[in-house]
């Protein structure tokens, strides 16, 4: 695997992402992942393309507030959002990826400075996604999300629902406040990812696990769990 390293004095002497990247390259399959602050980076396989599934909610989510930010969410608004985030409920995203279209996540991606992320139409979840760009994204999520609705959209992604709530859902973090979103190929194994932001006072951290042919959905969050386990203290 190619690992990219940034000039980071705090990741570089982490035995953590050593520890994950060793991890990694002993699973099944394709795995990829970032790490970043406000001020550093580093990952493996970082610029690799994998389609989205169900990660590009959290995407949505924020396209969709910020299409809304001068009024309040209307009570059958949310009755969409919160499933699409907290259950990945697919017909709730189908709804709302028609009002935000390929246009507002390409327009959400510019702002958010992603370099190779690729909306798809209609299948949302064939679009095109990076584990550099999606940690860009969710270093910044709070900040992405409109002020009117910030506190809503983050309390969505965390409190996903605890029949997803594997891979990071697992840890024990009592002193991170934890916000993420996972995405998985039907239950097969074909993709299985996820992507998280950790807060703690004034550090701030994005990972993003991006994994392809694990052979099941069970060795899928399996490497999710080992990873984000390896990164994290």
């Amino acid at each position: 695997m190619l690992v990219e390293l940034a000039a980071s004095a705090a990741l570089l002497a982490s035995p953590n992402v050593e520890a994950a990247r060793d991890y990694a390259a002993s699973r099944p399959g394709t795995v990829a992942f970032a790490v970043r602050t406000p001020t550093t980076f580093e990952g493996v396989e970082a610029d690799r393309v994998f389609p989205s599934a169900s990660v590009l909610k959290a995407m949505l989510l924020v396209a969709y507030t910020r299409s809304a930010r001068d009024r309040p969410l209307r009570a059958d608004e949310k009755r969409l959002l919160d499933p699409m985030v907290r259950r990945s409920h697919n017909a709730a995203t189908n709804v709302i990826f028609s009002r935000v279209g390929t246009g507002g996540l390409a327009r959400l991606a510019k702002t958010a400075g992603m370099a190779r992320f690729t909306p798809v139409s209609p299948i949302w979840g064939n679009s095109r996604i990076t584990a550099r760009d999606q940690t860009r994204f969710f270093l910044r999520i709070d900040a992405l999300l409109p002020a009117r609705h910030r506190a809503y959209g983050l309390r969505l992604l965390r409190t996903v629902v605890p029949s997803q709530r594997w891979g990071v859902g697992r840890l024990a973090l009592p002193d991170w406040r934890v916000y993420f979103k996972g995405g998985w190929g039907s239950g097969t194994g074909a993709v299985d990812h996820q992507v998280a932001l950790l807060v703690r006072g004034e550090e701030r951290i994005a990972i993003a696990v991006l994994t392809a042919d694990n052979g099941s959905h069970a060795a899928g969050k399996q490497t999710l769990e080992g990873v984000f386990r390896r990164l994290l203290p």
